[in-house]
């Protein structure tokens, strides 16, 4: 025999034996996939799913509604351009990029590239000596995409194409109709609502056209004056609900100087950018609500530095008359770590609200300077009893209270809030969609008790929250107060069906009206039916 021919024979046992073997394995897989056909689909379908959002999001990250952020300087993509893409999502602009390689090539590396041995040398003086001062960072393990969470990005900016209008005019809500949904929670301040109702119709027909006639249409702010719990701050947030424009509220209180301990004057703007979801363009358009105003007033008799008075109120001038300031992305103080955008707040409507305390002094001191003496004297506890004496203010009286004069010409409305009555109160406990006794009905009625209050119970609630002279907000107090013993005592006896609450009980003289539910009748032939 040959040796071709023996060759061929090794060749043709080889064959028969590759068969055999992938005949035995084809087996066996079909024997697993009858076992576990269940589990391989769910495994193959998660592949899938996986390769479909690779190819979704894309490798440069394209497709991402957010903006990249470099990782080194905190810039994002629309101010420092192209980025360099990184593994693990870590993006580098082009500066940092270039200053990173200036800095690289300052250092001789070509001893360390001939070392042969360098692995194993950085691998043994890392287990005996260890790196001084050098700390190695997982970035994998950083949060957020590259380390960067998406609070802290902008959105990208849509493609222009045809400009199409924001908002359309037809469609704007008309001032009695914004008002009319404000009357369903506010009571009372018919003159405020008006006032608010208007400027937020002309917010939006100034943001759905932008200019008529080429006449430029310009904001106007307001500052709302009223005394402790006459619905400022609740005004404004029942105006949030009705509101397509971002609506942020923010408080004064925190806002210091820039360079010291607080809240920059620019974090005002930032929780506007945090409502409109980091779009730049939706919270130019927005509604900024700035709470306890009259906080940031100038300090008297103070010898230090006011960094968080006058100087505030120097700062917030250029925020309300519009003009293009440094935001930090989500968080409420510049720093290297946190991202800057420009925003122009020249489309942004300002709402300032304070109680101004001891304002009433001045306007008394301004309404008697008349003469005392004579045919025409006054008296001088004429204007002690009025309520609605905030109604009478200038803007001299508010800068003599500590506002300064630049900063009350910026908010050219000023609105004043009347000071709560009795009539005014008892109203607030029941007519609003939300009112404090249909709340705690519904918490009674989850244990299957209706609860009720006779009209003089309710007069007796206002009385005592007129004594404590802090408006709307002492009638919860008041409540909590006297309902107490009532929601510990309910969940005892499942027979309780209704408590009516009296005016005895709420002057202590007397306790609530307390109905007991009959769980049977008995019926003239002896027979029990149960109701309940």
């Amino acid at each position: 025999m040959s040796s071709s021919d023996n060759m061929d024979n090794e060749y043709e046992i080889r064959d028969e034996g590759l068969d055999m073997r992938d005949t035995e394995i084809n087996e066996d897989d079909y024997e697993e996939d009858e076992d576990g056909s269940e589990e391989t689909k769910a495994e193959v379908a998660a592949q899938e799913e996986k390769k479909e959002r690779k190819k979704d999001i894309g490798t440069d990250g394209g497709e991402s509604e957010y903006e990249d952020v470099c990782f080194i300087c905190r810039r994002p993509e629309s101010k420092a351009g192209k980025m360099f893409k990184l593994p693990n999502h870590i993006s580098v602009c082009n500066d940092c990029m270039h200053k990173t390689m200036d800095t690289v090539s300052q250092f001789d590396y070509q001893g360390m590239l001939n070392h042969t041995n360098w692995n194993e040398e950085i691998n043994k003086w890392g287990k005996e000596n260890g790196f001084a001062n050098i700390s190695f960072v997982n970035l994998a393990d950083l949060q957020g995409d590259g380390g960067i969470p998406n609070k802290q990005k902008l959105k990208r900016k849509k493609a222009k194409g045809k400009e199409e209008p924001v908002l359309d005019i037809k469609n704007i809500p008309a001032p009695h109709k914004i008002k009319g949904q404000l009357d369903e929670y506010v009571v009372g301040q018919e003159k405020a609502k008006k006032i608010i109702s208007v400027a937020v119709y002309n917010h939006y027909k100034r943001v759905a056209t932008g200019t008529m006639d080429e006449i430029e249409i310009e904001k106007s702010n307001i500052l709302m004056i009223g005394p402790t719990g006459s619905g400022k701050t609740y005004l404004v947030k029942t105006l949030a609900r009705l509101l397509d424009v971002p609506l942020a509220i923010a408080d004064a209180t925190s806002l210091t100087e820039a360079g010291y301990i607080g809240d920059d004057i620019e974090s005002v703007i930032s929780k506007l950018l945090a409502a409109a979801d980091n779009d730049v363009e939706k919270a130019e358009r927005g509604i900024v609500f700035i709470d306890e105003i009259d906080k940031i007033a100038k300090k008297r008799n103070t010898n230090s530095r006011d960094v968080s008075g006058e100087s505030v109120q120097q700062g917030m001038l250029k925020l309300l008359e519009g003009a293009e300031v440094e935001v930090p992305v989500g968080a409420n103080s510049k720093n290297a770590m946190v991202p800057l955008t420009t925003i122009n707040t020249k489309n942004i409507l300002f709402i300032c609200g304070g109680a101004f305390p001891d304002l009433e002094e001045i306007i008394k001191q301004r309404l008697n300077k008349g003469t005392s003496i004579g045919y025409g004297a006054q008296l001088k506890d004429k204007y002690d009893k009025d309520k609605n004496i905030l109604s009478k203010v200038t803007v001299e009286d508010i800068r003599k209270f500590g506002m300064i004069p630049e900063f009350l010409g910026r908010l050219p409305i000023i609105c004043t809030l009347e000071g709560l009555t009795k009539e005014m109160l008892v109203k607030i406990l029941k007519e609003p969609k939300n009112a404090i006794l249909k709340q705690y009905q519904k918490l009674l009625e989850l244990d299957e008790v209706k609860l009720l209050f006779d009209e003089g119970a309710l007069e007796a609630i206002a009385e005592k929250a007129m004594e404590k002279d802090t408006g709307a907000r002492a009638l919860r107090a008041i409540i909590e107060e006297f309902m107490l013993d009532i929601m510990y005592e309910i969940p005892k006896d499942d027979n309780i069906g209704k408590v009516t609450i009296t005016r005895e009980y709420i002057e202590n003289t007397g306790g609530p009206i307390i109905d007991i539910r009959s769980n049977s009748i008995e019926l003239p032939d002896n027979l029990n039916v149960i109701k309940r």
